[in-house]
């Protein structure tokens, strides 16, 4: 049996992930990490490095839409939003979103969860042009968190989105001067175009979803929320006590992490038509099988 290969981001809502990765020993699958975020984990599917990816929902949906054949998505994991920080530098005069319309915005990748939620909110600040579509965004590509970071201090750029608690550790060298959650469940589960053709890899990766499910509702539990999640999740990250805590009363997983709701997808085509991220195909979406794959 071969193993698989998950591509993650080595964050706080990997914890259950990073739990089931210790138990199995690397005998079922190997994670491979992807700390420039979603965009990295598509390029990654695309170029067969990795097997699936537990990534940001929108920029799956989006990068399926958007023309790649490469994976589909297969199922689900954080249902909560994602807290989008607002971020720009120490010295900017930049003090709200509203002051950052034009303004240079840097990104991890292109197609990524940073880009897409800048034109998400872009989107809802109403900015548009005379006939109403969404103005043209001036993205600058930095790769790293730490190049974004810098970006906005030596002027490249004026801002740039990350998650609010990844961020927080970095205050004595940016500024939060706003925030967007997602419209929709953060965090989806997709699988690269070879897994989902073998009939040997699904089987695969249906038992790894059954493991890793075990996990989330361990860790989702009431009474794991009440220390145990807590100690995991600040052994494991270094975060302080009182933002692990305030990150877990914010956050939830889904019960059940095969499969996604189509209702959901198509809410989130339609946020993302309208920030200008995805263009309407003629004839409307098909959900089942274009953008949704089933593990039967």
């Amino acid at each position: 049996m071969t193993s698989l290969r998950i591509g993650y981001v080595p964050e706080h809502f990997s914890t259950p992930l990073l739990e089931l990765a210790k138990e199995d020993g690397g005998q079922t699958f190997t994670l491979v990490k992807c700390p420039a975020g979603t965009g990295e984990m598509i390029s990654r599917l695309t170029a067969n490095e990795i097997d699936i990816s537990i990534a940001l929902t929108e920029s799956l949906i989006a990068g399926i839409v958007n023309g790649s054949k490469a994976y589909k998505m297969i199922g689900s994991y954080v249902s909560s939003p994602l807290n989008w920080a607002v971020i720009t530098g120490l010295d900017t005069q930049f003090n709200s979103i509203a002051d950052l319309r034009g303004q240079k915005c840097g990104v991890s990748r292109i197609g990524s969860g940073s880009q897409v939620m800048a034109q998400v909110m872009a989107d809802q600040q109403g900015w548009v042009d005379d006939e109403g579509r969404p103005e043209a965004m001036d993205f600058v590509v930095n790769g790293s968190f730490e190049r974004l970071r810098q970006s906005v201090n030596d002027g490249s750029t004026a801002y740039f989105m990350w998650e609010h608690f990844t961020t927080k550790p970095y205050l004595s060298e940016v500024r939060f001067i706003g925030s967007v959650p997602t419209p929709w469940p953060s965090w989806a589960i997709a699988a690269s175009a070879p897994t989902l053709a073998s009939a040997v890899s699904k089987s695969q990766v249906r038992e790894i979803l059954h493991r890793l499910e075990a996990k989330v509702n361990e860790f989702d539990s009431e009474t794991s929320r009440k220390k145990k999640s807590g100690d995991l999740v600040e052994k494991e990250f270094g975060y302080p006590r009182t933002d692990v805590e305030a990150w877990l009363q914010t956050v939830s997983y889904f019960s059940k992490l095969e499969g996604m709701d189509k209702s959901m997808i198509l809410t989130t085509l339609e946020t993302l038509t309208k920030a200008g991220v995805v263009t309407v195909p003629e004839g409307g979406w098909t959900i089942e099988g274009e953008i949704l794959a089933s593990l039967d």
